[in-house]
């Protein structure tokens, strides 16, 4: 996906962006990574040195950190395969429309798309994923969250209730509870905990 006048580039007139919503387009951008193709070495090595502390989410850290030093590439890509790309039982649908109809290109998808109307979010030359993707929804959030995309107050918070909080709470738990699951179980806990703490943090400010 792609803001018209360059996406990723365009920061939000006026906006402050503070450590915590720093931080928390860090995290939506880590997720948006792991969930839209398996990680190459480097990476890996990367996710191995995170460290946690005793917090929900710095223990879902640490727990990614020791299964990424578990992992190769290799392992990881065909983990990713099965999960995602595979036709086994455990094989997930990352999709809004799948989790909310049952079915792909559904109503869920139309809204979406006119949310990203709004916003002035354009579709990029030559992708054919379905816009309601996980991956492309952590990375919209990333870019809400860190000014990178233009939107008015409040507007990452409309985006995650509107968008993400029917389903994506359900979605990590079935990564997190996958059997071919290993090192994409920590990334499943680590959404789901993620998606907690976005949760209370937004009931907190209503």
């Amino acid at each position: 996906m792609e803001q018209t006048q360059e996406f990723g580039s365009q920061i939000s007139p006026g906006r402050v962006v503070d450590d915590i919503d720093r931080a928390r387009a860090q995290e939506y951008a880590l997720l948006a990574t792991l969930l839209s193709r398996s990680p190459e070495a480097q990476m890996i090595a990367r996710l191995a040195l995170l460290r946690g502390d005793a917090s929900p989410l710095g223990l879902a850290h640490a727990d990614l950190a020791e299964a990424a030093s578990r992992v190769d590439e290799a392992s990881a890509k065909r983990e990713y395969f099965d999960l995602f790309s595979g036709l086994g039982r455990d094989a997930l649908l990352p999709y809004a429309s799948h989790y909310l109809t049952g079915s792909l290109y559904g109503r869920p998808l139309a809204r979406l798309r006119e949310a990203f109307q709004r916003l002035g979010i354009a579709r990029a030359d030559g992708h054919s994923e379905p816009e309601d993707h996980v991956a492309i929804l952590c990375e919209i959030m990333a870019g809400l969250v860190g000014g990178d995309i233009a939107g008015p107050a409040g507007a990452d918070r409309a985006f995650f209730e509107g968008h993400l909080a029917p389903w994506f709470g359900r979605f990590f738990v079935d990564l997190e509870r996958a059997k071919s699951a290993d090192f994409y179980a920590r990334v499943g806990s680590l959404g789901r905990t993620f998606v907690d703490v976005e949760t209370r943090a937004f009931a907190l400010t209503t």
